[in-house]
């Protein structure tokens, strides 16, 4: 009992992660007769996995991609291909967000990239700054959803589930989630008069664009298409797109500098020490989890209230939902897998399929204060306050729910690719 009040009021009083999770795992150890040097196992076993290694590689990539001008390049190429419909702008952003997730797997740091430059830009076509930074805040939550993912990762190695699996499961959710944040772009730009640029699609520049971003675009074919095509692992691929990022920004663009590279190592090293600490304490947090049987507790009082797979996922994401206003998302998917798992098995749920559910309602946390952290982060950019986008953004977040009912309800979305291995 102590050891789950101990963990609330951690979660309550918003110390950090891996304080919340050790603190309760240490009373419990000391109160028992297991040896403690058992913690010191835990915690190196909590990192001791290879696929985590993918993780700083990945968030290396996207670093050294934005700084070495291969975002300028997608940009240049969305702005050809929809630069001229209502919104136009406005659904460059969402595009070159996917794109850009395709390259980075991190929410915070697509809307960064993405950001920098099409924020002001949109301010500059006449858009209102705080709609702006609502939809680069959206458009930035697919970095989470389409491979490669941090949180697929994560949510991999604690459940035992194949990353590659993960990673095709979220292609078709990450499209249809794009899709349809693109067509909210489009209907609120045509109801607000957001005109796109005057002058005509124009076939001569879009392929002028195209051949100029070629070495950019080809990122994301070179990096998935090899896991895809079972030329690399997951991990082999994360270090192939770091020498494909370096190659390109200083041999063929030329625009890194020794000031940039350690700006980069530095970013991929703060998410990825933090990552570390949490990962550690997580796994000693899961082995008193299942001492204490809290696990099975859990699910026996939930499947009190139904025993239906569907209204059971709608209770779950009902809660992750709430969680993800005040829970950063590796931290509710490094506490909540351990605990829901066991449920999720005993009612025949696909656990890929849950994997993309928890993902995607991660993504609403991105874009709900206190926590928001995608919101922070195009505040910082526009200048506005969390308020003023905090309204703006409410129709993305709407948009967002119907992609995770849409998922929720038909699992092939997510399960069909897979299927195909």
């Amino acid at each position: 009992m102590i050891f789950v009040l101990l963990f609330l009021a951690g979660l309550i009083v918003g110390v950090p992660v891996f304080v919340t999770l050790g603190v309760p795992s240490l009373y419990e150890l000391l109160t028992s007769p297991i040896p403690l040097s058992s913690m010191a196992h835990s915690l190196f076993d909590g990192v001791d996995k290879f696929a985590l290694l993918a993780i700083p590689n990945f968030v290396l990539a996207g670093a050294i991609m934005a700084r070495a001008g291969i975002t300028r390049d997608i940009i240049d190429v969305m702005r050809a291909v929809v630069g001229q419909a209502y919104g136009g702008l406005a659904m460059v952003t969402i595009l070159s967000c996917m794109f850009f997730a395709a390259i980075s797997g991190s929410g915070p740091g697509t809307v960064a990239a993405i950001g920098t430059l099409l924020i002001p830009a949109m301010r500059d076509d006449g858009y209102p700054v705080d709609f702006a930074a609502a939809v680069t805040s959206s458009g930035g939550t697919l970095g989470i959803l389409l491979p490669p993912s941090n949180p697929m990762i994560v949510y991999g190695v604690l459940a035992s589930v194949s990353i590659s699996d993960l990673f095709l499961a979220g292609l078709l959710p990450g499209i249809l989630m794009g899709s349809l944040l693109i067509f909210t772009t489009y209907v609120l730009a045509r109801r607000n008069g957001y005109r796109g640029t005057p002058a005509a699609f124009d076939w001569r520049r879009f392929l002028a664009s195209l051949w100029r971003a070629k070495f950019s675009l080809a990122t994301p074919f070179v990096v998935l298409g090899g896991i895809y095509g079972g030329i690399f692992t997951p991990v082999e691929a994360s270090v192939i797109a770091v020498v494909y990022a370096l190659a390109v920004g200083l041999l063929v663009k030329r625009s890194l500098g020794f000031a940039n590279l350690w700006e980069a190592l530095s970013e991929a090293s703060i998410v990825c020490g933090g990552l570390i600490v949490i990962m550690g304490t997580a796994v000693f947090f899961g082995e008193f989890l299942t001492l204490n049987l809290i696990p099975q507790k859990i699910a026996a009082s939930l499947l009190d209230l139904t025993d239906n797979p569907i209204l059971m996922l709608l209770l779950i994401a009902t809660i992750l939902i709430v969680l993800g206003t005040f829970m950063e998302t590796l931290s509710t998917v490094i506490i909540l897998t351990p605990i829901l798992l066991p449920l999720i098995k005993q009612l025949g749920i696909d656990p890929v399929h849950f994997g993309i559910l928890l993902v995607v309602t991660s993504e609403i946390g991105f874009l709900t204060p206190p926590l928001g952290v995608n919101l922070f982060v195009a505040c910082g950019i526009s200048g506005q306050s969390i308020e003023q986008v905090s309204r703006r953004v409410m129709p993305f977040i709407v948009t967002i729910i119907v992609g995770l009912l849409l998922i929720l309800f038909f699992p092939q979305i997510s399960l069909w690719l897979p299927s195909l291995k």
